[in-house]
């Protein structure tokens, strides 16, 4: 609903009020010295026609009328008639008897009462509320300069009283007013045109101003009027520089607000636009701003996430400091400048000392970057079989409270920001969440640059658990979520599961090397039990050379370089640039928008990962257990076999068991093959990306052991 004040019917509706008093006629077509007009049409009778007076008495006549219509009045011989289908335009016919001589006198003063007409009725329809205030400001300088005009017209005709005044007098009064009412009329019957209103009316101004440099005293009035309509519109943007309030009743401000999108957004929607639409630039930005229109959006925007938390600042005045005009002295540039440096810094401010921005980035590290990993320990200790079951049978409030329990009995617990960790379980694999992300930037190698296939070609394991799906939830509050919000959340959460998978297939292969510990004290030479000995030392050292790239080559490097570069930022907007950037680098250099080469680690792991599960299972078997054992049992069974046999025995019982040395052999040759697959593409892309240069060797190193 327009919201607009209302103007009352009878100021539209009064003809003698609005100027539209005059009969209207068609556009004529002809010009000064075309066929004259009908007589009929200005006399009364053959007694009236001025044509009948000598000349010196038609002079005078002439000279009354003029004075009439130099104020928009008809006289006796001189008509005023509207012109259809052109707003407020107007001309003015006299009697075709008058005398040729002052005929064309007077036709020299027309366009001057033209003008006025045009300017008078523009004052009059663009000083309703509906057209905004700097068509008001406009109005009203205008209508000062008509009130100067007219005086000019009222001592005119002082001097004709006096009889001091000829039309050649006339004519010659009026020539300082002719090219200011005329340059005026030109800058008015544009803005009606074209419906003008805030900036485009400024524009017009100024444009015309330029447009009018060779004659000074007419271009000195446009940049008055100029100066006279933007204040106004100055007024507004003091307020949104100065206190980041809006006040714009008419919508001619160029800057809008999008009140739909709100702050809440940042932690809830991964695409929240909050940020860059909440405030936005328009269209029709007065040219005298747009060099320092995103300047003047940045502070206002500071100043309203001020507001939001409750911390009102208004940027400190002057005198200096007013907007009230935008002269060749650009003081209004200084006063714009100012202002931002302001705003930006106390925000700034705010958001590090009083919200600890570093120190909830540390946080974020310290648990989803794994910095600190004490307490994922201890809670896969105590959350193994619940995490062992399908993502949609896991009760996520159990694992919320083993968490809690993990972080209590850790040294996290004298972590403040511990209790902002909660947990949630994903539905979907690794790749497969990235192949929901279409935004993530992959500009790398063709050869490295192959896309996932689609979720729809590429079904998820049967086997997919919650170890693959769990994940850790930050709580963030505003206005920290600008810096880490839901998009940002989800990059840490993405490099967090890779880093937790890694360390899940780490830990399981720990302990398959733990069940080789256990024939160290004997000759295990041309058995399988050296076989598979060799080939898990292989596999965790490719597993720990991936999780030593991944801490110390990619996310230690690159969290102390955005740490330095956070201490340097001077505005919020470098900060949300640096973390993101320091987001998008890590996710490049830890192979997740690698397609290729992530699938191919994904495959390795998951190699690794049958392989332990393998293997504690089947070298336990080759012991006798005694009556009643588990023989199923997945853990190392501790169990002395029966003194009768030996361990030799058990070793050569294990060399002739093909069951297990088939199932090494297969783990080995299958391994080995995913392996040489990957160091070609590694050292390929090295030289193109040198950051794989050193994944690259230690997974050589690996290769080189086989």
């Amino acid at each position: 609903m327009d919201s607009t004040p209302g103007t009352p019917r009878w100021n539209l509706e009064r003809p003698l009020l609005t100027g539209r008093f005059y009969q209207e006629i068609k556009a004529p077509t002809h010009t000064t010295g075309s066929k004259p007009f009908s007589m009929d049409s200005f006399s009364r009778g053959t007694d009236n026609v001025i044509g009948s007076y000598p000349v010196s008495v038609q002079e005078l006549l002439v000279i009354d009328d003029l004075l009439s219509a130099l104020v928009g009045i008809e006289g006796r011989y001189i008509s005023i008639k509207r012109v259809r289908g052109k707003e407020g335009h107007v001309i003015f016919q006299i009697d075709p008897s008058m005398d040729l001589a002052l005929q064309e006198l007077t036709r020299r003063i027309f366009p001057l009462c033209e003008d006025f007409v045009l300017i008078s009725q523009f004052v009059e329809s663009k000083s309703h509320f509906k057209n905004g205030l700097v068509n008001h400001a406009f109005a009203a300088a205008l209508r000062a300069l008509l009130l100067d005009y007219q005086a000019m017209v009222a001592q005119l005709e002082h001097q004709f009283c006096l009889g001091r005044l000829s039309v050649q007098g006339l004519w010659f009064y009026c020539q300082p007013m002719m090219g200011s009412l005329h340059a005026l009329s030109i800058v008015v019957e544009k803005a009606t045109s074209n419906n003008f209103s805030g900036s485009a009316m400024l524009n017009l101004l100024q444009s015309q101003a330029k447009a009018m440099a060779g004659d000074n005293a007419v271009r000195s009035l446009l940049e008055k009027m100029t100066q006279c309509a933007s204040t106004a519109y100055l007024g507004m943007l003091e307020r949104w520089v100065y206190e980041g309030v809006i006040d714009d009743p008419y919508g001619e401000f160029f800057i809008a607000e999008n009140k739909s999108l709100l702050k809440e957004s940042l932690t809830q929607d991964y695409n929240a636009k909050y940020w860059q639409q909440r405030y936005s630039l328009k269209e029709g930005i007065p040219s005298f701003l747009t060099s320092v229109a995103g300047t003047i959006l940045t502070t206002g925007k500071y100043l309203n996430v001020m507001r939001e938390c409750g911390h009102n600042v208004q940027v400190p005045l002057s005198e200096n400091s007013k907007l009230t005009s935008f002269g060749s002295n650009h003081h209004y540039l200084e006063c714009i400048k100012a202002a931002y440096d302001f705003a930006s810094s106390e925000l700034l401010n705010l958001i590090k000392d009083k919200y600890d921005l570093i120190g909830k980035l540390r946080s974020l590290k310290r648990y989803l970057l794994l910095d600190q990993g004490d307490f994922l320990v201890h809670f896969i200790d105590i959350a193994r079989d619940e995490l062992a079951k399908r993502p949609e049978d896991i009760s996520v409030e159990k694992l919320q409270s083993l968490l809690d329990l993990a972080l209590r009995s850790t040294a996290a617990a004298s972590d403040p920001c511990h209790e902002d960790l909660t947990c949630c379980v994903e539905r979907a694999s690794l790749l497969k969440r990235l192949t929901t992300l279409k935004d993530l930037e992959c500009a790398y190698p063709p050869h490295l640059n192959k896309p996932i296939p689609d979720s729809d070609d590429q079904p998820e394991p049967l086997s997919i658990t919650g170890l693959e799906t769990f994940c850790l939830n930050y709580k963030v509050q505003w206005p920290l979520s600008l810096v880490i919000s839901r998009k940002a959340l989800t990059k840490y959460q993405l490099i967090f599961r890779f880093l937790f998978h890694c360390r899940h297939v780490n830990r399981q292969l720990c302990v398959a090397w733990q069940v080789h510990e256990g024939f160290r004290a004997f000759n295990t030479l041309g058995t399988p039990i050296l076989r598979s000995s060799i080939l898990c030392r292989s596999m965790l050292k490719f597993i720990n050379s991936l999780l030593h790239y991944l801490t110390f080559e990619v996310l230690e490097p690159n969290w102390h370089l955005m740490h330095d570069r956070l201490g340097t930022a001077k505005s919020i907007d470098e900060v949300i640039q640096f973390h993101d950037y320091f987001l998008q680098k890590c996710l490049k250099e830890c192979l997740l928008l690698l397609p290729q080469l992530l699938k191919k680690v994904e495959k390795l792991k998951s190699i690794c990962l049958h392989y332990a599960a393998a293997i504690q299972l089947l070298i336990p078997s080759i012991y006798v257990l005694k009556p009643g054992a588990a023989a199923g049992s997945l853990g190392l069974d501790r169990s002395k076999p029966r003194r009768s046999q030996s361990r030799s025995q058990q070793l050569k019982l294990a060399a002739e068991n093909s069951k297990i040395c088939d199932s090494i052999m297969k783990f080995e040759k299958e391994f080995n093959a995913e392996l040489q697959s990957l160091v070609p593409i590694l050292s390929n892309s090295s030289q193109a990306e040198p950051y794989l240069t050193h994944l690259a060797q230690c997974i050589l190193g690996v290769g080189s052991e086989q």
